[in-house]
């Protein structure tokens, strides 16, 4: 009687799992802060020369209408939306003691967010 081995070619057995390394960048932070102006000069430049433009940027990123893109209420819909931490009382004094530093944080966190492909 011929008797073959009917498993010759065995499955390959699994040993070790591949490993998945994930980086999480600070999805709960500000990407640079207020003052952090100098980090990128062509959003600070259309800041502080033409204001309404960067607001209708930021708006337009957030699709959003226009104008809005300047206000407290834009801030504290970003800062919810990525769970930065806060208040509205701080978004009511960063928007009213510096708005071109506070509109520039929003369009470079804005940028980054998109870099890391989180935005």
């Amino acid at each position: 009687m011929n008797i073959t081995a009917h498993n010759m070619n065995p499955q390959p057995v699994v040993v070790t799992q591949p490993q998945v390394v994930v980086i999480q960048q600070q999805r709960n932070q500000w990407q640079t802060g207020l003052c952090d102006c100098c980090t990128d000069c062509g959003v600070f430049c259309c800041g502080l020369f033409c204001y309404p433009c960067l607001g209708c940027q930021v708006a337009g990123d957030m699709n959003e209408f226009c104008l809005c893109g300047t206000s407290v209420a834009m801030r504290a819909v970003y800062r919810t939306k990525y769970g930065i931490p806060g208040s509205l009382c701080d978004d009511f004094c960063n928007v009213l003691c510096c708005p071109v530093c506070s509109l520039c944080q929003i369009k470079r966190d804005i940028n980054r967010r998109r870099d890391l492909g989180i935005f």
